[in-house]
């Protein structure tokens, strides 16, 4: 049974989503704040938290931090503000996913079900491993080296690359990068792809776009150019 951690200080939310997550067949925690939430996670972690931006003591933000320290667990941030800045500011913080209050039962429960799937293909992908002349990854324990080089990626970033690895030489439009990598094509503005891509390239020390192999596209997206045929066997598309 799929395990939900819910973190909101209003209780009437939280009873609500607690009910209508045990209806749907999930085992469901709560948390009144972010540092109960946290306490929480680190005696039981979780398969998806829910995590409510506006809360007292610890606010969503500063839980968010926190969480994506030590896990990749899938995070949909709850919010009363619908506001794009917002949106994008929780994606690019390493949320998961971004639900607005009031929102319905049915699309709720479709986020989690589709955090939870992408869950599942980020576990089979890690039992897999890819390298070309300049990447190495070892998708199980999401290690990524360049060039012998060991290099250190959030969560995002290992999806980002990722998508590209397992797409070699195919050319990839923002929103399908959006998809791919944030599990919703609609969530986060294009801009977010911009963002990302350059702080992938620079962490991999391709601060140059001519020297990395992540090729822009003009006005179409990226294209991720191996240098000799891929060392894997068949790794499935980041869901």
């Amino acid at each position: 049974m799929p395990r939900v951690l819910v973190i909101d200080d209003d209780q009437d939310v939280g009873l609500g989503l607690r009910l209508l997550l045990e209806r749907a067949g999930y085992e469901v925690s709560l948390a009144r704040d972010g540092k109960e939430g946290l306490r929480a996670f680190f005696n039981q972690p979780a398969d998806v938290v829910l995590l409510d931006v506006g809360m007292p003591v610890m606010d969503g933000w500063s839980t968010l931090e926190r969480l994506r320290d030590v896990s990749d667990t899938p995070v949909l941030m709850l919010t009363a503000r619908g506001l794009v800045q917002e949106r994008v500011r929780g994606l690019q913080a390493g949320a998961d996913d971004y639900q607005t209050k009031p929102f319905s039962n049915e699309e709720l429960l479709a986020r989690v079900a589709a955090l939870l799937r992408r869950r599942g293909g980020d576990q089979q992908q890690r039992a897999q491993t890819y390298a070309d002349d300049r990447v190495s990854i070892d998708m199980r324990n999401w290690e990524v080296s360049v060039e012998g080089r060991p290099v250190q990626l959030t969560p995002l970033e290992f999806r980002l690359l990722s998508a590209f690895v397992t797409h070699p030489r195919q050319v990839l439009t923002h929103y399908q990068l959006l998809d791919l990598v944030w599990g919703d094509g609609s969530a986060a503005n294009p801009g977010a792809v911009k963002t990302y891509v350059r702080y992938l390239r620079r962490k991999l020390g391709w601060d140059s776009g001519e020297d990395s192999p992540i090729e822009s596209v003009r006005g179409v997206g990226y294209r991720y150019r191996a240098e000799r045929q891929p060392s894997h066997g068949p790794v499935p598309a980041v869901a």
